[in-house]
């Protein structure tokens, strides 16, 4: 049977621009693209036209690495008998519960870091949150660690 969840909290990237905004986006830069390029044409730069092209191809390029970056996922589970961290399917955290620790450090003003700890082992969670949702997210595990103890006791 398995054990209840005291936290299955999975973690995302912020998605700025919209699938539907993305379209509008890139039409206006082709549309802005297409405008110049048929100026430069008139006027005689025939060979300008051409690296215009490769300025929309780098624009696409880019906006398919931002939305591919986007899809990856960490996930942290904590249940009475282990907390378990994994991102994309990889499982690179495995600690029993009772003998983990959760530090949460202010690195500078606008910045902060959310770690698991194990003895010797450490691992840096949450880095898609911005420096508040980190402190947030790391009293919701301190929390979920302190009443999956009290399962077991």
């Amino acid at each position: 049977m398995p054990s209840r969840l005291y936290m299955d909290a999975t973690i995302t990237l912020n998605r700025s621009l919209s699938p539907r905004g993305f379209k509008v986006l890139f039409g206006c830069v082709v549309a802005a693209n297409v405008l110049f390029a048929t100026f430069l044409f008139v006027l005689g730069a025939w060979p300008a036209p051409m690296f215009l092209g490769l300025d929309v191809l780098a624009v696409w390029i880019a906006f398919r690495a931002n939305f591919r970056a986007q899809e990856r996922a960490e996930r942290v589970q904590v249940s009475a008998e282990e907390v378990t961290v994994s991102r994309d399917g990889q499982t690179l955290w495995r600690s029993p519960t009772a003998f983990t620790r959760v530090d949460f450090e202010a690195v500078g003003e606008f910045d902060s870091r959310v770690r698991l700890m194990l003895s010797d082992k450490r691992l840096i969670i949450a880095r898609a949150l911005a420096p508040r949702e980190r402190g947030q997210f790391a009293r919701a595990l301190e929390n979920a660690i302190r009443e999956a103890r009290l399962e077991r006791y």
